[in-house]
């Protein structure tokens, strides 16, 4: 592996740098959007049954809220059961753009990453491409720096189009998800306000 790096050339450390981000970041989202963790099926049923039960009080607004961005979303509701159906819906909203800025943590960086990282590639492409060219003298080519030209070329070639495929499926995948996400959440609170004002039993 040291050799590899080696015959890349400097050219491959922002590289080497950012598919470590990368995977770090696939990682933690991977970690982060569990539908467990975000949405946990049922959750908006146990919630009602113990709402009916004893009403809104603060236990039940702490432990909803603290049962992830899905809690978040349904304890704003419940703060504001009391009110019109448009005062709950729009508070419910609120939150709801706050939880989805959340649920999209870090996909930026992932997106930035799988675009730079062929143009990072390339940088290390041009690198070799000038030491294949300066290796060209009158006297004749140095062919020690002709072939450390062409393998700093290929290998950032390569590892930048290593790094930008991965990144970019889970950059694409995570985007997916969280829409899905956001669109079961709003499901769920929509349940919430039409059981919570009698239009659904």
């Amino acid at each position: 592996m040291w050799s590899i790096i080696q015959a890349a050339g400097w050219p491959i450390w922002p590289l080497i740098f950012a598919s470590v981000i990368a995977l770090a970041l696939i990682f933690e989202r991977m970690w982060s959007l569990r539908q467990a963790a975000v949405a946990p099926p049922g959750m908006v049923d146990g919630v009602l049954a113990e709402y009916k039960q004893g009403g809104v009080t603060p236990e039940l607004l702490a432990k909803t809220a603290g049962q992830g961005p899905l809690g978040r979303v349904l304890a704003s509701g419940l703060a504001n059961v009391k009110s019109p159906r448009p005062v709950m819906k729009e508070a419910i909203e609120e939150v709801g753009r706050i939880v989805g800025h959340d649920l999209e943590h870090f996909l930026t960086t992932l997106g930035t990453i799988a675009a730079m990282s062929p143009l990072l590639g390339l940088f290390g492409t041009v690198v070799g491409m000038i030491e294949i060219f300066g290796s060209q003298s009158a006297a004749g080519s140095n062919p020690i720096q002709l072939a450390h030209g062409i393998s700093v070329a290929l290998y950032n070639t390569a590892l930048g189009l290593i790094v930008a495929i991965p990144s970019m499926i889970f950059y694409r995948h995570f985007r997916a998800k969280v829409d899905s996400l956001i669109l079961e959440m709003e499901q769920q609170a929509i349940k919430l306000v039409e059981i919570a004002h009698g239009e659904r039993r």
